[in-house]
């Protein structure tokens, strides 16, 4: 079992604590937070040993799990990566593009592993179809959610969209050739709305919306692809894939077929991919324990952390054009 210790006790923080405290691969040496009086409370609660020095934290584990403030998650990772420690950070992975850059070169330089917290790559309903996204050509995503304070220290592209910015660079195997975006303030001093189309080398179009300001909670990404169009449901974790394929030369009498204007008939059918319920937090740490244990790439890599943050700030540096 991997010692490993959480750095920060806010709501997230308080999750991957009681996660990591059921694991059968973490030992949960403690946390630190500096916020003594909410990290005593925790601590008197869940009965959590509450580290009162973030450096005596670092240097009693294996692992540090980083939930703190984005503004701070260089900091932390700095200092327990020159420590030897792996690290596990939250998204998004640093506040600017040279501090995850420099993270990068540090964990090379000492040897450590890290992974970022992209938990919709664990998300059961993208893992059911994401082997069946082969070289879509158009995306659309849709990420909207009630207002609520927490988070609003950023703009919603850092807050939200970056889940899906992620998922699209995991499953669209190009570079991104172009970004075109508009945000609007509504009640934060950041964007609370936001649009972005992003065009890949290869042709691809993903088209992005995110809102935190919404009436309803949405998050759903659509992908087209050729023969195919697949629908996933991250908040309801549902998926749905409809497929074509050529039509028999009898078809059935409840076969779906289709013919274009050349006289090329396809039938169209349904596939219903098996989805495995877990618990997608659980998973992302256990999955960096596995990568640390067996020396493997870990599922969300510091690298694609810092692909998603390049091309969120480029978004966001769009709005201002």
């Amino acid at each position: 079992m991997l010692k490993v210790g959480v750095l920060g006790a806010g709501h997230l923080g308080k999750i991957h604590l009681r996660l990591l405290n059921q694991s059968d691969k973490y030992e949960l040496v403690g946390f630190y937070d500096p916020d003594e009086i909410n990290a005593k409370k925790a601590a008197a609660e869940f009965g959590y040993t509450y580290f009162e020095n973030l450096n005596a934290l670092i240097d009693a584990v294996d692992v540090v799990d980083i939930v703190t403030p984005t503004l701070s998650h260089f900091d932390c990772a700095k200092k327990a990566i020159e420590k030897g420690k792996h690290i596990f950070i939250e998204k998004p992975i640093t506040n600017t593009l040279d501090e995850a850059e420099q993270l990068l070169e540090l964990t090379q330089k000492h040897k450590v592993k890290g992974q970022v917290g992209h938990v919709e790559r664990f998300n059961p309903a993208f893992l059911a179809v994401k082997h069946k996204i082969e070289n879509p050509m158009f995306i659309e995503t849709h990420r909207l959610a009630e207002f609520n304070p927490r988070g609003t220290d950023v703009p919603v592209v850092l807050d939200l969209m970056i889940h899906d910015i992620d998922a699209i660079l995991s499953v669209v195997p190009s570079e991104v050739k172009q970004i075109n975006a508009s945000g609007v303030s509504v009640i934060s001093s950041s964007p609370d709305i936001a649009n972005a189309r992003i065009e890949f080398e290869n042709g691809c179009v993903a088209n992005l919306t995110s809102s935190r300001i919404s009436l309803k909670n949405m998050r759903k990404s659509r992908f087209f692809q050729r023969d195919a169009y697949i629908s996933v449901d991250f908040l309801e974790k549902k998926v749905e894939v409809v497929k074509m394929k050529d039509a028999p030369e009898q078809p059935g009498d409840f076969d779906m077929i289709l013919q274009n204007a050349d006289g090329e008939k396809k039938q169209i059918y349904f596939e219903n991919p098996e989805i495995e319920i877990n618990n997608a937090i659980l998973d992302e740490l256990e999955t960096f324990a596995d990568a640390i244990n067996n020396d493997t790439t870990p599922v969300v890599t510091l690298e694609q952390g810092t692909k998603a943050l390049r091309v969120a700030l480029q978004i966001i540096e769009s709005f201002k054009k």
